[in-house]
């Protein structure tokens, strides 16, 4: 997965042709941690389709005030840069899933 932080945000996900998947946790966070494997698992299912990345709150605290984050784990969906969708806390794979299917369009 994609770490996003502070100077390859505008790279990676303002300018993205495709849509977006931000996780934004912290290193200390173990909700987070549960959370993890199945972003990654998706980040590789969706490749090429939905870009999926990973924000550390700690080390990208500009790409986490952007977007008021204030909890972690955090996911918010974005298209054209822009928030479509968000959620807080740990959800199943399938939960996801189906999120990214009704706001983008795609499926697995």
């Amino acid at each position: 997965m994609v770490i996003v932080n502070n100077d390859n945000y505008d790279e990676l996900v303002a300018k993205s042709d495709v849509p977006v998947v931000l996780d934004f946790g912290a290193t200390w966070c173990g909700p987070c941690k549960k959370l993890e494997p199945v972003i990654e698992e998706l980040a590789g299912e969706m490749e090429g389709k939905v870009f999926v990345g990973k924000v550390d709150v700690e080390k990208a605290r500009d790409v986490a005030a952007k977007f008021g984050v204030m909890s972690v784990p955090t996911v918010i969906f974005l298209k054209g840069g822009e928030p479509v969708h968000q959620f807080v806390g740990v959800e199943s794979k399938e939960k996801i899933t189906g999120m990214i299917s009704q706001h983008f369009g795609v499926g697995v």
